[in-house]
């Protein structure tokens, strides 16, 4: 089985506070897979106020969503899809099934 991880909460890394100076959120945040890229910056683009990356996820499919500004839809939104795109067709299927 391979890894399906697709939310995790985490604390930005001395060397993200670094790259992100003053613009470094000071909340908690929950890292959140996407399905690629492409995705990944079309998300911090539409939702600038509450998602962001850093240089440590350079190339690796993932957002940072500030849990402490994040609209409640916005997050249901971002998790939903995440786990949707990481699910097995076993899963996927009972999930679709299941809303």
């Amino acid at each position: 089985m391979r890894d399906r991880l697709f939310a995790w909460q985490r604390p930005l890394l001395k060397t993200e506070l670094a790259a992100l100076g003053a613009t470094a959120p000071d909340g908690p945040l929950l890292g959140v897979r996407v399905a690629d890229e492409a995705e990944k910056h079309a998300v911090i683009a539409e939702r600038p106020e509450c998602c962001l990356t850093t240089p440590h996820f350079d190339g690796y499919p993932a957002v940072l969503v500030q849990l402490d500004v994040v609209p409640l839809g916005v997050l249901d939104e971002l998790v939903t899809d995440s786990r949707r795109a990481r699910a097995g067709p076993k899963l996927l299927k009972a999930f679709d099934e299941g809303r």
